[in-house]
This record gives C-alpha cells, structure tokens and sequence, in this order.
C-alpha cells in the first residue's frame, strides 16, 4: 500500500455511488463508479484504501441516497464529513458530470472547505423522524379526501347538499359513511357522488385511527427523548419532534447555539446601508425548523406572559411587529439549542429580555404595561 495519506470525495446517486481519491495537495489519483449495496460499499472501501491512508471521506448527501454508504464508513472508523454540491457558478466554469462532482467534493474535504458533521441516523431520533414522515402523510391524505367530500357535495345533488350544510369535519364524515347508495345506480350522478364520498368517508376514518396510532408512538418517544423541550411553553409533540429530527441523534455536531440559529434559518442576516441598520429574514437552513419556530413564538405572543412584556418593550423601542418576531425565533432557538444538548455545562433558562408577570391590577394600561395583556390592536 502506497503511505500516503488520501481523501475521497462521493457523489451519490440511488443506483451508482461515484468515488474519487486525490492526495493532500488535491492532485487527482482516480475515480470510479460503484454499486449502492453493501458489496458495493465494501468495493468502495478497498479502492479508495489502495491509494493509501484514507483521512477523511466526503460524501454528498448523507440523509438522502448517501445514508447507506455513510453508515458503513463510519463502521470502518472512518471520518465522514458532509458535502455540498458544487454551486452553479463553478458548475457553469468546470461542466457538471458524475466524476467531476465527486473529485470536487474530495478536493473540498481535502482543503478543509468541506467541514460539516452529518447526522448518525442510529438512534431514537431517526425512530421520531420515521413516524412523524408517516403521521404528516396521513394528515395530508386526510385534508385532501376532506377537501374532495366537499368538492363532491358543492356540485352534488342538493338534497345531499343541504344535509352536510355547516358540518364540521368529524360530523361530515360520520354523516357520509352512513350514506346507502345503490351500487347497481353508479350510472346516475346523485348515486355516484353518494358511492364517491361513503368511500372517501371510509379513508379519512382510516387516516384517523392511523394517526391516533402515531401520535401515541410518536407522543412517547420524544417525551422520553425531550421532556425539558416539552416543558417550554408553545412547544407540543410536533414541535419538539421536528426540532429533534433537525438537531438529529448527535446534536454535538452543532458546535454552538449560533451554528444552530443558522440552521434553523433565524441567525439575523446585515442589510444595513448608509444611515440604515437592520437585518433582514435569513432564507437559508431547515425551513420545517423555521416553521415550527413561528409557530412557538406565535402561541407565546398569544399565551405567555413574559413574551407580551417583551412586545411592549420592543414595540416602545421603534421595531415593527415583524422584527420583533424575528427577535422572538432567534431567542427561542437559543433556549431550545441548550434543551436539545443535554451535556451542555450552561443551560439558558428563559428568554433574553423576557421580563416575568408582575402584581396584578385591574387597569388594562397597567396590564399592558405590566406585560400581562397585548397592547391594543395586536394581532400576532
């Protein structure tokens, strides 16, 4: 074996994984295509092993079609680093090919460009992520066929009309499934709409008892994996588990609360100009993070005591009410980054500038002012 000291770079695909070596000045040493199986992986190994001493591979797309190989690089005590494809500027300059992206990401790890630890996928958080995928499917499917029961009354028959006229959801769908139309009478439209919606009723029947099923798995697992999470204000199952599943199973990865702002898409981004200094909306990171950032900050606009205090204080300051919710997600991600780090020496136990409830009064400006009611007019 040639002692030298190698790095790969992997583009990945779902069939053919293509691999290049290069030395530690980038110089190219070869490239190759292999198969997406274990005896493929193992292939891989011995190849990339033939050109000496592998330090670190970099392999593009870890959490999609690159999940399996990363796996089994990591069994062979192998530094796995995640890399980027190649931005359109450099694609535009060099061409776009499988060996020219994967002797990119190599040359990227090699110079230490390419630096981001992926996810280990090997513990009780890719067990969360694999049943709320499944519970946010069935949520969908479920508003879809409700959505076509109504769109099937609206232009059915009126009489059918008329008996779902102000149902909500639960009553509409037990009122279709009772429904008895003549399966021989499909030719006529009032009997082929009752056959439609009866069969649409008995999917979202079936799309409830499913998701009743995952919410309790799901409801057990990430109380077990996040109990301090769940404990703060605004933050429910689904939010906590969708934090989880962006944090992953080794959330030391993160090397700090501000690396996690910016994965979450809420590290404030300068926009400033000449006499104006501000910071605009970062669209970068998790945006399913993100969204389950907005909602927390908006059920604590609603609901939390401190936060209303905190938007009397921030409103009298001059920030708009959409500079304050920014302000709000990247406080809320600083206490959430130290929940999910349970190692972490230093734990944040509120928000930064959230003032606690005071004496009550019975005047609402003192209320307001106390930071126990919104001001007047606000609406989250």
């Amino acid at each position: 074996m040639v002692d030298r000291v190698v790095f790969v770079g992997v583009d990945t695909h779902a069939d053919v994984h293509h691999a290049a070596v290069v030395d530690e000045l980038g110089r190219w040493l070869g490239d190759r295509g292999f198969a997406t199986t274990p005896a493929g992986y193992a292939e891989l190994w011995g190849w990339a092993g033939s050109f000496g001493a592998i330090a670190v591979a970099g392999v593009e797309g870890t959490s999609s079609y690159g999940a399996g190989l990363t796996r089994y690089l990591r069994a062979q005590a192998v530094r796995v680093v995640e890399v980027d494809r190649p931005d359109r500027k450099s694609r535009r300059m060099q061409g776009k090919s499988d060996p020219l992206d994967a002797c990119s990401a190599a040359r990227a790890v090699a110079s230490g460009r390419a630096a981001g630890v992926p996810k280990s996928h090997d513990g009780v958080v890719e067990s969360i992520r694999c049943l709320h995928l499944a519970r946010r499917s069935a949520i969908k499917a479920r508003t879809q066929a409700v959505n076509q029961i109504r769109a099937l009354l609206t232009t059915g028959p009126a009489v059918l009309r008329e008996q779902t006229r102000g149902l909500g959801r639960k009553a509409l769908i037990s009122r279709m499934v009772r429904l008895r139309p003549e399966l021989n009478g499909a030719q006529h439209p009032e009997q082929a709409t009752k056959i439609a919606v009866r069969g649409l009723a008995r999917r979202c029947q079936a799309l409830n008892e499913e998701i009743a099923a995952l919410e309790v798995q799901l409801s057990q697992l990430t109380l077990a994996a996040a109990p301090r999470l769940l404990a703060r204000p605004g933050i429910g199952i689904d939010t906590a588990a969708q934090l989880l599943i962006t944090a992953g199973d080794n959330p030391d990865r993160l090397r700090s609360e501000a690396a996690f702002a910016r994965l979450v898409g809420v590290a404030p981004i300068p926009a400033s100009s000449g006499r104006t200094d501000r910071h605009r909306l970062s669209r970068g990171g998790d945006r399913q993070a993100n969204r389950v950032l907005h909602t927390i900050a908006l059920v604590r606009l609603h609901r939390d005591p401190r936060t209303w205090a905190y938007l009397n204080k921030r409103t009298a300051q001059g920030l708009s009410k959409k500079d304050i919710l920014r302000c709000l997600k990247r406080a809320i991600a600083r206490e959430v980054y130290h929940d999910l780090r349970p190692t972490c020496a230093a734990a944040v136990a509120t928000i930064v500038d959230l003032a606690p409830m005071t004496s009550p009064t019975s005047s609402r400006a003192a209320e307001v002012k106390a930071g126990r009611r919104p001001p007047e007019g606000h609406r989250p």
